[in-house]
């Protein structure tokens, strides 16, 4: 049957209707939908809340970038060198190859696993070539200069170091380190002020030798080299106005400068050194990337000390 009263009337028992349910079950399911809106939001971003809680290193937020390990072969370096790995995210899937020796060393050392997609790892990569695999790893702890002569003493060595001024990209300073390792370098020597330090990119691009060649931080370079004189080192830096390396006798305890591309080695750490050392070019350039002058170095060195 047709209701026949006012609409006045009707509209008042409409909202007589919503009142008398506003204390009970419509209040109630107000509250419902949005526990429910919550809790959907929660279990769609359950496995990346997880992630960002366990990995807020990766931003460099609450963690240094030197306690992050990325790529394969870094991890693997990483454990046998014996350092402590805390947490491990791999790309979930079969394991292959590589990526079976990353799972079998974190089962021996007991390290917790977690298995992300390719898309996270992509988020919470910093070198963009992680290869399946990052790990944060313990803080990492610079070496202390007596380090540098024990490792010496250890093989029968006269010291051998190399000391960075201002290099600033972290490439340079993985090469240079790698290449240190190579060359016999019993460690490398970097300044706290406008140098790079140890990031996700320098360790990576050391190929694991950061994890043999020990680096010290210290606050003042040429203050450091005046004390390493009194220990009996001498120096040498690369210019390309000095002598000819290999009209140079650079044998005995010795510490190889490498300055910056463009500007070089700063004038007082430059005024510290003993001799410059500059490279044979016959090419139609005249410069050297950083890594590069530096290895050339390294290997003239190793040469006349063998």
């Amino acid at each position: 049957m047709q209701d026949r009263r006012p609409e006045n009337d009707r509209r008042g028992e409409r909202r007589g209707n919503r009142r008398a349910s506003s204390s009970g079950k419509e209040y109630r399911s107000d509250n419902y939908k949005k526990d429910v809106r919550r809790g959907n939001r929660a279990d769609r971003d359950q496995e990346g809340k997880r992630a960002d809680t366990d990995s807020r290193f990766v931003s460099g937020e609450t963690e240094p970038d030197e306690n992050r390990i990325e790529g394969r072969n870094a991890v693997i370096e990483a454990y046998r060198a014996g350092r402590t790995i805390e947490k491990l995210f791999l790309l979930e899937g079969p394991a292959e190859g590589a990526m079976q020796t990353v799972l079998r060393l974190a089962k021996d050392h007991h390290t917790p696993v977690r298995f992300l997609t390719r898309q996270r790892l992509d988020q919470l990569s910093q070198t963009g070539r992680h290869q399946g695999v990052i790990a944060q790893a313990a803080a990492f702890k610079y070496a202390e200069m007596d380090d540098l002569f024990a490792g010496a003493a250890e093989k029968g060595e006269d010291p051998f170091f190399v000391l960075l001024d201002q290099i600033e990209d972290p490439h340079n300073l993985g090469a240079i380190i790698r290449t240190a390792n190579l060359a016999g370098a019993h460690g490398v020597i970097i300044p706290k002020d406008r140098s790079v330090g140890l990031t996700a990119t320098a360790i990576k691009a050391s190929a694991g030798a950061i994890h043999y060649t020990p680096v010290v931080k210290v606050t003042n370079l040429a203050r450091t080299m005046e004390e390493l004189k009194k220990r009996g080192l001498w120096f040498v830096c690369a210019d390309m106005g000095g002598t000819p390396m290999t009209q140079l006798s650079m044998t005995g305890p010795i510490g190889l400068v490498i300055g910056a591309e463009g500007s070089g080695v700063s004038r007082l750490v430059r005024e510290k050194c003993d001799m410059i050392a500059s490279i044979p070019m016959k090419g139609e350039i005249d410069s050297l990337n950083a890594s590069v002058a530096a290895g050339v170095l390294m290997y003239e060195i190793l040469r006349q000390r063998g």
